[in-house]
């Protein structure tokens, strides 16, 4: 096949970058911004209050992002690309501003105010943020780290205007729009993502545990992001008010804007809704303060998890210091993937059922890791594992850096660089980055230049330099009420934390900016954009069906083989079969190791995934374009001749029952298998979990998983999916190693799901100590039909539980501060489905949150939506299509549906058409019918100590079950 990526130069409709690298310091650039623009042929006018920084082509780069930088008057750096590929734009404005910034005794500030800056302001009513760009066919979220806060959204490119208005009035006038209520309710929010995803997620406080150990006391990263509890309690609505003003104005912000966008306009509306903000307080960049341990630190914690986990850390240097790269290297020679030393020492014999190695930058700090998570049937403490790590250490001063392991991360480079940029997100997001941390958007040059100079000596050298005989903290995390299992006794102790005394601040004096324009008008969206779904064809490779579609955007291909068999084929005392089989042909094949498989994956920068569902079994192939000849021959290899040894099959068997344990460590899981298996009744297996029950599991032998393959896995149930820049006769030809694929006719079981629960019956599984409760409510519900009453019914909960500002969601999260997020559903699958609303609640108010989802679920079963609801759903859904086909999965989305449910690239028009035509009438009639709660039962996994008087009070029966479903006594 004839090489496309020799010179990749990535302008307009196809721009990727290199997204490995973490923030970095302003130590290094790359062209300077006199040579980029000098590259420049075509121009775009400057307005006066601008001043073009860069405007870079990439003309002479292997692979770029097009950009030009500005900077307007007050400060604000201004960063667009085109790309008119798809009718979308996508907005991010990121702020040099994180957990890192903080001051002592007042953790959680930056990511409490990414909550704040949600709730409205000046011109934006409460709760408006996310209802504009809903209803917009938009898509938004922020995220807070330790070095910046970033808001972002991707909306159709008429509706860039009105994105640029939102982000401008919550930079400038969002100070008087604060209230104490809205304070006091985010300030719950935060406490149930807390617990959502630290106090009640097994190993949720490893993060923050080892921060405090690996940094000295007042160090920016010795809390976490999300920060303590108690300072956000002592903190009042004046602290958050100075806390905005030190860090959010427009000179420490970046506005990257990129997609079909025409600059000159673009420009235009920045200067119009940004200009008038002031310049805030000078920013410096911060000081990285040096970080040394004196001795090895061992600390531990017992926690409500199944299997014990090792943790090791070093200290290393900063993002983008010049030996940031070579300890990458290291860190995949260690630990990454079944071409490492750890997998060879730990995962492969047994003794762990994960293990790893990690180089974490950020802006003032690096950490290198080594991660176990113990194998309890074979590991009677961690301390058995603690020597093996540093044993495999001693093993690489042995064996060295090998050619190999340079190529594979030098390969990352390319194949990370173009896989993880296939959106206009994707790019975007890379040049806030850059431009963040590097004072320039144009680093990826820089990065695939610093990773391809890497040589042995420098790994070796870094090694020795940081890790080799040198301290570290070292965790061990262990079931509750068994100490003994901890690597070492703790040598050092959490401190007691020193808060400084609250100091008088001065009044704080803030003056809304003046316009000469009606800032309270939102703005209009331009003309709706033309969209069309991709160009699908079909074919067939050894008389298996293939069906595609072009991307043309990027040099890569994804592929899936799929099979019309999985988990509903299973007999009910081998659950998990279809799982364990798929696992074994991930595994060795007759002619290559699962190590060499893997490495040469590695070196192609390709990757190939083998894995079972419910109702099909799928191999999917993703790879640099260059590469398929090669990886399609690996996946052949991988999918017709597996070894199937009784090693590989003993480990992968162990390691399939320790995660059922573990999993049932996890309330969500719980909650959410229990109520599948009482929607879809327990005489199926499709109502199971797809690796099956520890009982069934441990019944299955290697017999068993080759009789499955043999009886199951063959090119008579296949097809094949393809999204590709390459033609069909292209793939078809790259396919054709296929033919060599055998296998009879499929008998195939038949699907019929009954009810195992009493409808109006809480279900409780009780979990001592938890921070909150999940909750589900439900029953079986419509089969899945793109066409039919299930796409029509997912409208009409459109408004209920399917958006952000949906009925249940602004109740429980915004209005109650009870939840981090709750919402409802209908899933439909081809012989089945189900309607579940959820939600993980603040353990204090499990009752009381019940409750709320019973009042939104009545109300609209007896009153169906408003009018105004009826015309949110249809903007929101009807213009969100241009979102629907522009990354190569997305494209894999499409054909995978169509491939299913035997349907035609037609559905799309018809879905539009039942979606215009849609009336308040035809949804209530469908709440009355689909949403009546005398059918649903109810699901808690909980505290019973605390909740269970409470839930009585409702009235309802309540029969308590374990995690499997089964009474408890």
């Amino acid at each position: 096949m004839t090489s496309k990526l020799a010179r990749f130069l990535l302008l307009g409709t196809a721009t990727i970058a290199f997204a490995a690298c973490q923030p970095a310091d302003d130590t290094a650039s790359t062209d300077s911004p006199e040579a980029a623009v000098s590259e420049t042929v075509e121009t775009t006018a400057v307005p006066d209050r601008f001043e073009l920084v860069e405007r870079y082509t990439g003309e002479d780069a292997e692979v770029a992002i097009p950009y030009e930088k500005y900077v307007l008057d007050n400060g604000l750096t201004v960063v667009l690309h085109e790309d008119d590929s798809d009718p979308l734009v996508h907005v991010d404005v990121t702020y040099h501003v994180g957990s890192g910034r903080e001051e002592i005794g007042r953790s959680g500030f930056a990511h409490f105010f990414e909550h704040m800056m949600f709730q409205g302001s000046e011109n934006v009513a409460d709760e408006q943020h996310f209802k504009l760009i809903t209803e917009s066919g938009g898509t938004l979220n922020g995220t807070t780290n330790s070095d910046r806060t970033n808001y972002f959204q991707t909306v159709p490119s008429n509706q860039l205007e009105r994105m640029l208005w939102l982000e401008a009035d919550r930079m400038g006038y969002f100070l008087d729009a604060v209230t104490q209520e809205k304070f006091e309710v985010q300030r719950e929010t935060v406490k149930n993502e807390r617990g959502q995803r630290i106090d009640n997620r097994p190993y949720g406080l490893l993060g923050e545990r080892i921060g405090e150990a690996m940094y000295p006391e007042g160090h920016p990263y010795s809390w976490s992001v999300i920060g303590y509890m108690e300072d956000l309690d002592r903190a009042d609505l004046d602290d958050l008010k100075r806390f905005f003003l030190r860090w959010y104005g427009p000179n420490n912000a970046t506005l990257t804007i990129g997609g079909d966008i025409d600059k000159a306009e673009t420009l235009a509306m920045v200067e119009k809704y940004f200009g008038s903000i002031p310049r805030g307080p000078e920013v410096e960049k911060p000081e990285k303060p040096p970080v040394e341990l004196d001795q090895d630190r061992y600390i531990s914690l017992e926690d409500n998890v199944q299997l014990p986990l090792l943790y090791m850390a070093w200290p290393t240097v900063s993002a983008n210091h010049p030996n940031e790269a070579p300890l990458d290297v290291l860190q995949n020679i260690m630990g990454g993937g079944q071409t490492s030393l750890l997998y060879k020492n730990l995962d492969k014999p047994g003794l762990t059922v994960q293990s790893g190695a990690g180089h974490g930058c950020r802006e003032l700090h690096c950490m290198f890791t080594l991660i176990a998570v113990a194998n309890p049937a074979n590991v009677q403490s961690l301390s058995e594992l603690e020597p093996i790590l540093r044993d495999s250490f001693t093993e690489f001063e042995e064996r060295g850096v090998q050619d190999d392991d340079l190529t594979r991360v030098k390969s990352s480079i390319v194949s990370g660089l173009i896989y993880g940029l296939e959106s206009v997100s994707g790019k975007v997001s890379q040049l806030a980055f850059y431009e963040t941390f590097r004072d320039t958007p144009n680093g990826i040059s820089d990065d695939i230049e610093r990773y391809r100079n890497v040589t042995k000596a420098d790994v070796e050298r870094v090694y020795n330099e940081y890790i080799k005989d040198k301290p570290a903290v070292i965790m061990s995390i262990v079931p509750k009420g068994q100490p003994q299992m901890v690597a070492r006794e703790d040598t050092w102790d959490r401190y007691e934390r020193t808060i400084p005394p609250k100091q008088a601040a001065e009044d704080i004096e803030w003056t809304m900016p003046s316009d000469d324009f009606d800032r309270s008008i939102i703005p209009a969206p331009g003309e709706n954009p033309s969209i069309k779904a991709p160009d699908v064809y079909e074919g067939s490779v050894a008389g298996i069906p293939v069906m595609g579609a072009v991307n043309a955007e990027t040099p890569t291909t994804t592929i899936q083989i799929r099979m019309d068999v999985g988990q509903k084929e299973e007999p009910l005392d081998k659950l998990g079969l279809a799982s364990l089989t798929m696992q074994m042909v991930s595994e060795a094949s007759e002619t290559m190791s699962v190590e060499d498989r893997s490495n040469e994956l590695d070196k192609l920068g390709s990757s190939i995934n083998a894995q079972a569902g419910d109702v099909e079994s799928t191999l999917t192939i993703r790879t640099l374009s260059d590469n398929l000849d090669e990886t399609v021959a690996l996946a052949v290899d991988t999918l017709t001749s597996p070894a199937f040894s009784q090693e590989d099959f003993d480990r992968v068997k162990a390691n399939q029952l320790q995660g059922i344990e573990a999993s049932k460590k996890n309330p969500g899981y719980v909650a959410t298998t229990l109520f599948d298996k009482m929607a879809y009744g327990t005489g199926n297996a499709f109502a199971y979990p797809q690796s099956g029950t520890a009982e069934t599991v441990q019944s299955i032998t290697l017999d068993d998983v080759r009789a499955f393959y043999d009886a199951h896995v063959s090119p008579t149930i296949g097809s094949i999916l393809v999204v590709s820049n390459l033609s069909q006769s292209e793939i078809e030809e790259a396919l054709a190693p296929l033919s060599a694929w055998e296998g009879g006719d499929v008998e195939l079981a038949a699907i019929t799901p009954s009810l195992s629960a009493e409808p109006g019956t809480i279900y409780f599984v009780d979990k001592p100590d938890a921070a909150q409760s999940e909750i589900r409510i439900g029953k079986p519900s419509l089969s899945y039909s793109p066409t039919g009453e299930y796409y029509r019914s997912t409208l009409m909960n459109f408004p209920l539980g399917g958006a952000f500002n949906s009925r249940i969601n602004l109740n429980l999260r915004e209005d109650k501060g009870y939840t981090y997020g709750a919402g409802s559903r209908f899933i439909g699958q081809l012989d089945r489905g189900q309607y579940r609303a959820f939600g993980a609640v603040r353990s204090d108010v499990t009752t009381e949150s019940l409750q709320e989802f019973l009042t939104e679920i009545r109300g609209f079963h007896e009153n169906g939506p408003t009018e105004e609801e009826i015309e949110f759903t249809k903007s929101a859904i009807g213009q969100s299509e241009a979102r629907q086909y522009e990354t190569p999965f997305q494209k894999l989305g499409l054909l995978s549906r169509m491939n299913t449910y035997d349907v035609g690239p037609e559905h799309i028009a018809e879905q539009k058409r039942i979606l215009e035509a849609f009336t308040r009438d035809e949804s209530a009639t469908l709440a009355a019918e689909h949403l009546d709660l005398d059918d649903m039962f109810i699901v808690v996994v909980g505290d019973k100590a605390t909740q269970m008087e409470k839930l009585e009070t409702l009235g309802l029966p309540i029969v308590e079950v374990d995690a499997d479903g089964n009474p408890v006594e």
